[in-house]
């Protein structure tokens, strides 16, 4: 892993920490591929992911020490997003276990996108989210309008992304952008407990659940009834369903086993 990001296995989540105190765990090009590369490839082990930041700080942002002053040629400003960050987004979409994240202070920019990437978000008194794309004279990216659209609908997501002021974590939470709210303190815990607790769920369903989900949100009613039969009968043949079953039949506790991908493409 490269400077600002870190990573940790316990008891079958995955942790991965964003680390750059010095900037308020700004990212920069390398930490987005580093992250890519490793949401892309998890460790067999994984069966949750834990996405937080170290410190004080989600995250602020991108890192703007390399961008571009006034004078000289036009920049770009989307290549970041096709080259680093948007295969980032698709990767956390795509991610076939759940994931979890806990935010802490600044949730910014592409912080906030990332923040509400969450199956579960968890935050902080202290957390909060900031959209100041505009007052840089450029568009919200990462995802934020699609995923605050869809988290707080259409008119609160304006406002967040045209004034530009800080959402704090109690409103948050009233507006459908985070699930519990907890003293600093207890952050780590609360979020690692609902990790921890996915993780010894059956996966594989959970998996397929987000899957549906997200594709949920932009297929018609009859596209998504489409694909939940397909994925039930994933979920069906997978060893989880006769655990789950059996549980159930004998009043037990379910003991559900390791991860298997289902190695299909979506339709």
């Amino acid at each position: 892993m490269p400077d600002g990001i870190q990573t940790h296995m316990r008891d079958g989540v995955l942790i991965i920490r964003i680390d750059r105190p010095n900037s308020a765990n700004a990212m920069t090009p390398d930490m987005a591929i580093a992250m890519h590369a490793l949401l892309t490839s998890l460790p067999v082990a994984t069966r949750a992911v834990l996405l937080t930041g170290a410190g004080k700080s989600f995250c602020s942002g991108m890192d703007l020490g390399g961008a571009p002053v006034t004078g000289g040629a036009p920049v770009d400003a989307g290549h970041t997003l096709e080259a680093y960050i948007n295969p980032l987004m698709i990767a956390l979409s795509a991610l076939d276990v759940p994931l979890v994240t806990a935010i802490r202070g600044p949730a910014a920019g592409i912080g906030a996108s990332l923040a509400l990437m969450g199956d579960l978000i968890v935050m902080g008194e202290s957390g909060y989210f900031l959209l100041p794309f505009a007052k840089l004279g450029l568009i919200p990216d990462g995802g934020a309008p699609w995923l605050l659209a869809h988290a707080a609908g259409r008119v609160r997501a304006m406002e967040l992304m045209l004034l530009g002021e800080k959402l704090a974590a109690a409103t948050a939470q009233q507006w459908g952008m985070a699930n519990r709210v907890v003293a600093d303190d207890d952050l780590d815990d609360a979020a690692f407990a609902l990790a921890r607790r996915l993780a010894d769920g059956p996966t594989f369903a959970l998996g397929l659940t987000r899957r549906i989900a997200w594709t949920g949100a932009q297929y018609d009613f009859e596209a998504s009834l489409t694909l939940e039969r397909a994925l039930q009968r994933d979920a069906g043949h997978h060893p989880d369903f006769a655990e789950g079953v059996s549980a159930f039949r004998e009043r037990r506790p379910a003991r559900f086993g390791q991860r298997i991908t289902s190695g299909g493409n979506m339709p």
